[in-house]
């Protein structure tokens, strides 16, 4: 492979790396899709659903071929407090028909599939590579250093997740500071598909997802997850590096004590743990977005911190997928005009900014600050969770009205009224 030259090398075979390589090899392209990993997806980890409209687009009816576990129907989000917990369900049963809003993966399974549809599309994919450096000529990036092979190409592709590599040799990127990742951690845990349709009462393909706060990190900024597969359930944590580096905790032991929370065992009874993986996840946005692209290169999905949390809702795959698929563009139209600088390239910044991908980051950027605000994860949890406990409880004492047990539970969470709507409005405009 010393000294081959390709007209794109793409370094991440996850859904941005693969998506763009699939559609510059359909296009007739020579291409070199790289992954460090032994397959594509071994060493991928996320929480486990894709929104499916940005593939969908690309691919039309990819559930039909890929290796899809659950179409998503019923979501849920609990607040967690010690003995008690109060979740909000929402089901749309529409959901479980074609085209399905989303699905529950396994990234092990179908980033394999993804990359084998850029390889018959074309596109040579080579696997247990890491890629050192990049190799410039008049400081434009013109290929790829592994180990002592030397690969050429147009334009390289970063897309090789949070905290690359490759953005950073490029001088596009810097190391992320604590504050603005995660440290995530998951477990897939086999039950029968009949056992994950009771517990979750679900029919027949049906899907659920669960998203938890509060107790479940300690109160540190972060959350629980569970998603369903066909005969699994993908659980795990999430929690702000900065808050986990400055804690008494383990992340291991976090995820120990949330499997044994009486919340959320009985979901898991009787399951066989078959998979444990852990990563750092993009948690920014915007504020940690390095420069997209220069001459030679661009950066796409986690690479570029495409990632979106809302706290009831988070989105990355279909970020990356269509940041792939933006990349794949700019590289045919600076291809067409032969002109692989960063102005040839710079097509690539306003594709993002007509999709989606820009739009929502940009409309919510001020999301993570929100978020990271520590009532979201002690103080909240608390009012909602001893509220509802006022609400239901009958010990025979004397009658308290509504409104004097929600302002009795208000006073007793030391937030106040005040902080309340402050809060209230900003989650409300911010979200």
């Amino acid at each position: 492979m010393e000294e081959e030259k390709f007209a794109t090398i793409i370094v991440g075979a996850g859904p941005a790396g693969s998506t763009a390589a699939y559609l510059l090899a359909k296009e007739g392209l020579d291409v070199l899709l790289i992954e460090k990993g032994a397959t594509p997806g071994s060493k991928n980890m996320f929480g486990g659903r894709m929104y499916s409209h940005a593939l969908h687009k690309i691919i039309p009816n990819f559930w039909e071929e890929a290796p899809v576990e659950r179409p998503v129907v019923k979501e849920t989000i609990t607040m967690m407090n010690g003995s008690r917990s109060v979740s909000m369900d929402f089901q749309e049963v529409k959901w479980g028909t074609p085209p399905y809003h989303s699905l529950t993966l396994l990234r092990a399974d179908f980033d394999a599939w993804l990359a084998a549809k850029a390889e018959e599309a074309g596109a040579m994919v080579a696997c247990g590579i890491r890629v050192d450096d990049l190799i410039r000529e008049n400081g434009r990036v013109v290929g790829i250093q592994a180990g002592e092979d030397r690969m050429l190409a147009d334009v390289v592709i970063a897309a090789d997740g949070v905290n690359s590599l490759i953005a950073q040799k490029a001088g596009l990127g810097k190391k992320f500071s604590p504050k603005q990742v995660a440290t995530g951690i998951k477990q897939v845990i086999q039950l029968s598909e009949e056992t994950i349709s009771q517990r979750f009462q679900l029919s027949g393909n049906q899907g659920a997802a669960q998203l938890f706060v509060g107790d479940c990190t300690k109160g540190m900024h972060g959350g629980g997850f569970l998603y369903t597969n066909k005969s699994s359930i993908s659980l795990g944590l999430v929690v702000t590096a900065g808050a986990l580096q400055h804690s008494q905790y383990k992340i291991i032991d976090l995820m120990e004590d949330f499997k044994e929370n009486p919340h959320i065992a009985p979901l898991i009874e009787g399951g066989e743990i078959v998979e444990h993986s852990a990563h750092l996840v993009p948690e920014a946005g915007l504020n940690m977005m390095p420069q997209l692209f220069g001459d030679g290169i661009l950066v796409a999905g986690d690479a570029a911190g495409f990632v979106l949390n809302l706290g009831y809702i988070v989105r990355g795959v279909d970020f990356a997928i269509a940041s792939g698929e933006a990349a794949a563009k700019a590289v045919l139209a600076a291809r067409a005009n032969n002109n692989f600088s960063r102005q040839g390239l710079s097509t690539y910044q306003q594709l993002l900014k007509e999709s989606f991908v820009m739009k929502e980051l940009v409309a919510y950027r001020q999301a993570p600050q929100f978020m990271a605000n520590p009532r979201m994860f002690t103080s909240y949890p608390q009012l909602v969770t001893g509220l509802m406990g006022k609400m239901f409880t009958v010990d025979g004492g004397p009658p308290v009205r509504l409104l004097g047990k929600v302002f009795s539970q208000i006073k007793q969470s030391k937030i106040g009224l005040t902080q309340l709507a402050v809060d209230g409005l900003k989650g409300a405009r911010l979200l």
